[in-house]
């Protein structure tokens, strides 16, 4: 009867203490991230009025973000996991403090537009490095902090967390830049930084659980490698989520929708970016009592489908309040595509892997939003923002109906054995 209560148990990961702290400090690194990088597309866009330059953004984060993924995943698995994460929370607030010297009209007022928009692009640069360390980092942390029979519970929580930060700190930066401009939003994603470093305080180190400490670069590289292309659950989620978010980057284009196309200001720029943070919300309300891991591929599936069909509506509406229902429906859907994505990976993944995992998973996936966004850019520029929108909306819907057909074993995955395996660890 325990284990069943166990089961029932929407709250269990969050009855442990540092659980709590990890989840604050991630949505803190989140929120932040997000933030900046809405703060920034503003001020590049309001210095160039050219969509092409929204994409550079992204491409001048994801080179070194994919560049360095894997070596930084060897890393994580080599080192302490709270140490290597205060160094990635002290490199972003380096960043974060750099821009917001560049958005200061005191210190780059004589500067010439170019010079300010290169000075952008290069600490973006720098944060993709950091990124790279990042994610494999917080990735490998969560399994420390908490017992295998929790794993997924908390990662559930903390998808959810992540969800959130992701598209609240977008939504907040918004209205931020509406009421305080675009210099002191950067000062409020500096003192997030900051406070993610106090959280963080509260947990204490943990074990290194690689047996192969010192094992040589390519050969603890080949390993992640391989064991990744052989799973054919990790490579397929990774792999359908990448095309989809690469081609789903409608968002990029949100300031030119707002300024050029609905002509809403930074108010209604905020209303925008607001949407996909409730519909996200949501789905941690809802993903923490129904168990999304009941036919796991079907839902996955149908989610990453609804999140295309939503895009394509934000693309053709010229209404604002259909293109907040249609963001709002988007985020709905990525929040739950993005808990069964990490379920999975939780689930799935051995404990001396979980870093080169989480860099191949930051290289299929996280990137692909900056990926995404350059897509975006470069297609708005090449034809117009509406049919950018709507021809990666419809690559999405195109990516989720080959892949559910061409993979039964897909879409018949359910992950209920795998639940009952880590609840019944001791």
């Amino acid at each position: 009867m325990k284990t069943k209560t166990n089961k029932q148990d929407p709250y269990q990961a969050l009855r442990y203490r540092e659980f709590n702290v990890f989840l604050i400090l991630r949505f803190a690194m989140v929120f932040a991230w997000s933030m900046q990088f809405i703060v920034i597309e503003w001020e590049v866009y309001s210095l160039t009025k050219n969509p092409l330059s929204l994409g550079l953004i992204g491409l001048m984060e994801v080179i070194p973000a994919v560049s360095m993924a894997l070596f930084a995943g060897h890393m994580v698995d080599q080192r302490e996991k709270k140490g290597l994460l205060v160094k990635c929370i002290l490199g972003f607030s380096v960043i974060s403090f750099g821009l917001f010297l560049l958005t200061w009209p005191k210190i780059v007022g004589g500067w010439s537009t170019d010079a300010i928009l290169y000075s952008i692009y290069f600490l973006v640069f720098l944060g993709g490095l950091v990124r790279a360390f990042l994610g494999p980092t917080i990735f490998s942390l969560l399994s420390l902090i908490v017992p295998k029979k929790v794993y997924p519970n908390a990662a559930t929580w903390s998808s959810s967390v992540w969800q959130i930060g992701a598209v609240l700190g977008p939504a907040i930066a918004g209205f931020s830049i509406n009421f305080i401009g675009v210099h002191w939003s950067m000062c409020s994603v500096f003192a997030c930084s900051l406070f993610a470093l106090i959280a963080l305080s509260q947990i204490s180190k943990k074990p290194i659980l690689n047996p192969k400490i010192g094992e040589p670069v390519m050969e603890s590289l080949k390993e992640g490698i391989k064991f990744v292309f052989n799973n054919k659950t990790i490579l397929g989620v990774l792999s359908l989520d990448m095309v989809a978010v690469l081609f789903g980057g409608a968002v990029a284009l949100l300031p030119v929708f707002a300024q050029d196309i609905l002509k809403v200001g930074p108010e209604g720029f905020g209303v925008l970016r607001a949407a996909p943070a409730v519909g996200a919300f949501i789905t941690m309300l809802v993903s923490a009592y129904v168990p999304l891991y009941k036919k796991a591929g079907m839902k996955l599936l149908g989610a990453i489908f609804v999140f295309g069909l939503s895009i394509i509506l934000f693309g053709v509406s010229t209404i604002f309040w259909v293109s907040v229902v249609a963001l709002f429906l988007s985020g709905l859907a990525d929040g739950i595509s993005v808990v069964i994505r990490q379920t999975i990976l939780q689930l799935k993944t051995p404990d001396h892997m979980r870093g080169r995992v989480a860099a191949v998973n930051s290289m299929f996936v996280g990137s692909s939003n900056e990926l995404g966004a350059f897509e975006s850019g470069l297609t708005a520029k090449l034809m117009t923002p509406v049919i950018s929108v709507v021809f990666g909306g419809s690559m999405t819907l195109l990516t989720v109906l080959g892949f559910g057909l061409k993979s039964p074993t897909f879409r018949n995955l359910d992950l209920r054995k795998d639940m009952e395996d880590h609840q019944n660890m001791e």
